[in-house]
């Protein structure tokens, strides 16, 4: 058995990845348009996923200017 390992986290790839998540969550409140009981749920759910983690990366940014502006 091969061992995985996390790769770094490579900052250049963190605008897309941004970006790519507020577009999903574009797609889905589309897609929220044509649903309805558990299925609009669990897109609402995946959506409040997504925006918790736009939040922790801004958090993340603004850490990491703080601790540069700090030297």
């Amino acid at each position: 058995m091969t061992k995985k390992y996390l790769k770094p986290n490579d900052p250049a790839d963190n605008k897309e990845r941004h970006n790519k998540t507020i577009s999903n969550i574009e797609a889905a409140e589309e897609v929220m348009k044509f649903t309805m009981g558990n299925e609009r749920e669990k897109i609402k759910q995946s959506n409040e996923r997504r925006e918790e983690s736009i939040k922790n990366h801004k958090d993340e940014i603004d850490y990491m200017m703080w601790t540069l502006l700090q030297h």
